[in-house]
């Protein structure tokens, strides 16, 4: 046996070669396998150390801030909204542990004051919601005082007491007054004359008063709702007879007096809100709040589908009117969208220079979907984009006005709600329920259904870009503000 060849390399320095022949990509990929740093993030901590306060202060800062919480949600708050200002309440009293759980009907706030210690849990259950955008406003500037100059736990008690008990800005007469304009406006979008306006108007007021009656004598929202889509259809029941009987009104479109009460009737449902609910993240307040609109809606298909089945049997026979907006005249429809705008957004208790912004966010609104429309897009792509557009507008000039965002978006929408096309797919479905007008109802329901989920994406992406550009404005004003860190 002979010595090893000493020009033969050995294991070490053959296991070197090797390591120096190997292939870039090769090594990447062993690198990629064999981080140094963990392959996941980690898990964040909550913080549940003591923080200095006793148990009595944190019983009363924590029943402040679900006040507040459950105000802002009786008033049409997002829920991201409720929960920023708890934790921000609880925070200016150094509470630092704060649990925030939203669903649609309840509110619960959790004090977790560390390992060893009993939590303080506290919870309550939203009886009532409704568009009241005047306390909204009041509650979040309170808030924002509050951030800036604390004051006692029992006076700030009394401070938001003082708002939640305030009387609203208008009498209820006014608001009665606001929806009739708003069904005229509505009215006057799909092509209805003063006549139809002026029942329009008479007609809205009249499901005003009897929903308000209604809601005070604890009838449930659907019924509500159910009604008051018949009295606009009873409406146009009776100028159809008098048509009938008289040959009097000859060429004014009864239909369309359904149509704009419907939009009445759809204003008031939480489109915006649950789309921003969604968009944030908080999924079972969405979900909630997206049945509650989809359950009001079947409320309204109901009454006007009763109606008209019951007057059938009778042989009343309806006439109803094609899609004629793009025939009418684009500046009546612009003013008309301003008018409904504002209208709204004074039925829902803004202040007045809320109620001019929304104004004039409709307006542009509808011009940006007549113009959509001008291109070949359909309703609801038009009126998607339509609602983006205003939904960035909306935030960033609400935000440099010190206005409430939501209730200029809220309000904006409204002229774009599809109360034609809801009233349309509803009256195929009725008067031939057995035959090709079933099929097309349910096609132009769906059209409608279309339209809404286009607004509620619209103004959901609309947010969230005009947030980004807030965000981003916002880090370069840190970026340049005197003794900041390069």
């Amino acid at each position: 046996m002979t010595d090893a060849d000493p020009q033969r390399p050995g294991p070490a320095a053959d296991g070197g070669n090797r390591v120096a022949r190997e292939s870039p990509l090769r090594g990447r990929t062993r690198h990629a396998l064999r981080p140094t740093d963990p392959p996941s993030e980690s898990i964040p901590v909550v913080w549940t150390g003591p923080d200095g306060v006793d148990r009595e202060t944190a019983l009363s800062v924590i029943d402040l801030a679900m006040r507040a919480a459950v105000a802002l949600l009786s008033t049409g708050a997002a829920a991201a909204d409720v929960v920023g200002t708890v934790l921000r309440l609880t925070g200016v009293y150094g509470l630092r542990g704060v649990h925030v759980d939203i669903t649609f009907s309840s509110v619960a706030v959790s004090y977790h004051r560390g390992p060893a210690v009993e939590p303080v849990t506290l919870l309550r259950v939203v009886r009532t919601r409704s568009q009241d955008f005047s306390r909204l406003e009041r509650l979040r500037d309170l808030v924002l005082e509050l951030d800036r100059n604390p004051l006692p736990v029992a006076e700030a008690r009394l401070r938001f007491d003082a708002v939640i008990e305030a009387p609203h800005p208008y009498r209820r007469w006014v608001g009665t007054l606001a929806v009739a304009v708003l069904a005229a406006g509505a009215a006057a979008i799909v092509g209805g004359g003063a006549l139809i306006m002026a029942l329009s108007a008479l007609s809205a007021a009249l499901v005003d008063r009897v929903q308000h009656r209604l809601r005070r004598v604890g009838v449930e929202a659907f019924f509500t709702q159910a009604i008051g889509s018949a009295i606009p259809t009873l409406v146009a029941i009776g100028v159809s007879l008098l048509q009938s009987g008289t040959g009097m009104l000859g060429g004014v479109v009864p239909s369309l007096v359904v149509a704009s009460g419907i939009v009445v009737l759809l204003s008031g449902l939480s489109v915006v809100g649950s789309a921003q609910d969604a968009i944030e993240g908080f999924y079972v307040t969405a979900g909630a709040r997206a049945f509650e609109v989809v359950v009001l809606t079947l409320g309204i298909v109901v009454g006007i589908t009763v109606v008209l089945s019951l007057f059938k049997r009778f042989g009343v026979v309806m006439t109803i009117s094609p899609d004629v907006v793009s025939s009418t005249n684009g500046v009546v429809q612009v003013v008309a969208s301003v008018v409904i705008s504002a209208a709204f957004a004074i039925v829902s208790y803004a202040a007045g220079t809320t109620a001019v912004a929304a104004g004039v966010a409709g307006g542009a609104g509808w011009a940006i979907y007549l113009g959509m429309t001008a291109l070949q897009a359909g309703r609801p792509t038009a009126s998607a984009v339509a609602a983006f557009l205003v939904g960035v507008t909306a935030q960033l000039v609400a935000r440099r006005l010190r206005l409430a965002a939501l209730a200029v978006m809220t309000a904006s929408i409204v002229p774009l709600l599809p109360g034609s096309v809801v009233y349309r797919g509803i009256f195929q479905i009725v008067s031939d329920p057995s035959g090709p007008g079933l099929y097309e109802g349910l096609a132009t329901l769906l059209e409608a259904a279309g339209v809404g989920i286009g607004i509620a994406a619209g103004v959901s992406l609309g947010t969230y870009v005009a947030r980004l550009v807030q965000d981003s404005r916002s880090g370069r004003q840190r970026r340049r503000a005197p003794g900041a860190q390069s």
